[in-house]
């Protein structure tokens, strides 16, 4: 028992099923408990009555599950993760399971890495494989017997996971090594330093101080007027229906609108406004009666002698 690490005082669950041998199982509780002394305590549970005990987090330093000699244990997902929850922070798991070591397609046997990443994703942490050997006559019958699983690949393994130093939810105050500043010291300053950069109001009156003004910065070429087609991008109004871009700002959008008001301005207007549209959509007394429909903006000329027919 030497390889599980249990010393005096400590509390150790043993964990066992129905293909456990009842004999090797007191034996096995005989032995921990010589090794855990009267301050120590071993508890017993079977695995199918796991989830229902009443065990709360953090209870035992040492969980051993399916190693008693002779027994198939398997271990779910759910157990697994139960037996990381009653363990201490610090403490360890070991676990023994027949593993599949040939690619076969089964629901039932694990192999060893996925054994040891169930450990993993249960929250343990320096997950490690002990010992891999041969499965004995008693255990390949348990397997036959208790698991119905007939293979000529398996073997035993031991595998311990430990709990981190930490429990689940746990918080810790940081100690940082940084030390406070005074706020009370200031930055020294040269004192030439600052006289140079010290403007006051008497400084502004001086007749000493030379001022310099803004407008003496600007050459000629500054305040021209920019030409509005220099502003203009180079693809703004190309193509052959002349566009303005969206938030025109070249001048292009209101030369566009002084175009079309320009056209809206020299079409000819009627009364009704229908002249051009035909005789269907003409008054009874229109003179252009008869005429065929004209283009809006279309200049029309009429003659004398149309105009007395009319």
């Amino acid at each position: 028992m030497a390889e599980f690490g249990i010393s005096t005082g400590q509390l150790v669950a043993v964990v066992w099923d129905k293909s456990s041998p009842k004999e090797a199982l007191k034996e096995l509780v005989d032995v921990l408990q010589g090794l855990t002394g009267s301050e120590g305590q071993v508890f017993t549970e079977n695995i199918n009555q796991l989830l229902q005990s009443a065990h709360k987090e953090s209870s035992f330093d040492v969980i051993l599950s399916g190693v008693v000699p002779g027994s198939s244990t398997l271990h779910s997902a759910e157990i697994l993760a139960e037996m990381a929850r009653i363990l201490r922070p610090g403490g360890c798991l070991f676990l023994k399971e027949p593993v599949e070591t040939a690619v076969v397609n089964n629901n039932k046997v694990k192999t060893a890495s996925k054994l040891c990443s169930a450990l993993t994703l249960s929250g343990l942490v320096e997950v490690k494989e002990l010992q891999r050997e041969s499965l004995s006559p008693e255990e390949v019958q348990s397997v036959q017997e208790h698991l119905d699983y007939h293979s000529d690949s398996l073997l035993s393994v031991q595998i311990t996971g430990k709990k981190p130093n930490f429990e689940v939810g746990s918080s810790s105050q940081l100690k940082l090594s940084v030390s406070k500043k005074s706020t009370s010291a200031k930055r020294a300053v040269d004192p030439a330093a600052a006289k140079l950069w010290t403007l006051s109001a008497n400084d502004m009156e001086d007749e000493s101080m030379d001022l310099i003004d803004s407008d003496e910065l600007l050459d000629p070429e500054d305040l021209k007027k920019p030409d509005p087609a220099s502003l203009r991008a180079p693809s703004c109004g190309e193509g052959k229906k002349r566009k303005a871009c969206k938030n025109c700002t070249c001048g292009l959008a209101e030369e566009l609108e002084r175009e079309k008001s320009k056209v809206q301005s020299t079409q000819p207007k009627s009364a009704c406004g229908n002249c051009y549209l035909g005789d269907a959509f003409r008054c009874a007394n229109c003179p252009y009666l008869g005429m065929p429909a004209f283009k809006p903006g279309e200049q029309v000329l009429l003659s004398k002698n149309s105009l007395q027919d009319a």
